[in-house]
């Protein structure tokens, strides 16, 4: 069975080695029990939606991706007005890939004590909202119409 198509990703990866090592992990890493747990936890931050992808779970608030699961741990997007946090309490970074152990994603650990305090977990994901909501977006790409193409030829639009 094939892991789709090959397309890059920042750190040399590729989307089909992303789904390959979910395929070796073990397709659904994050049990239903703890994404429903995190979801009730999160309950007073706003409106929130979790998607699974790549073997884990993404947390969305307000369709702003701030948090990610992965193999039943919590991560929070960071950035250096937060991650002083997380490394204070000894947290480490998301790290996708085990055999990439320098690939690092924005992504850190959440102390387990904090998950544990919905007050104090809602707090530390509303800074992690803010680092999600200040990060430069990706510019989206435009999709070519019917008419386009049939103008040009199926020949790209110009930049």
């Amino acid at each position: 069975m094939g892991v789709g198509p090959r397309v890059a990703l920042p750190g040399g990866g590729t989307r089909a080695s992303v789904l390959e090592h979910a395929r070796k992990r073990g397709a659904m890493a994050v049990s239903d029990s703890y994404e429903n747990y995190l979801i009730e936890q999160l309950e007073g931050l706003g409106r929130l939606r979790s998607k699974r992808m790549f073997g884990g779970v993404g947390i969305y608030c307000d369709e702003l991706f701030f948090a990610l699961i992965d193999d039943n741990t919590l991560y929070f997007k960071v950035d250096d007005s937060n991650r002083a946090d997380y490394t204070g309490r000894g947290m480490g970074p998301f790290r996708p890939f085990p055999d990439k152990p320098g690939y690092e994603m924005g992504y850190f650990q959440v102390p387990a004590d904090v998950i544990e305090d919905a007050e104090a977990l809602i707090e530390w994901a509303r800074g992690s909202m803010r680092v999600a909501a200040a990060a430069p977006r990706k510019a989206a790409r435009k999709k070519r119409t019917v008419a386009h193409a049939r103008r040009t030829g199926g020949k790209a639009p110009p930049a």
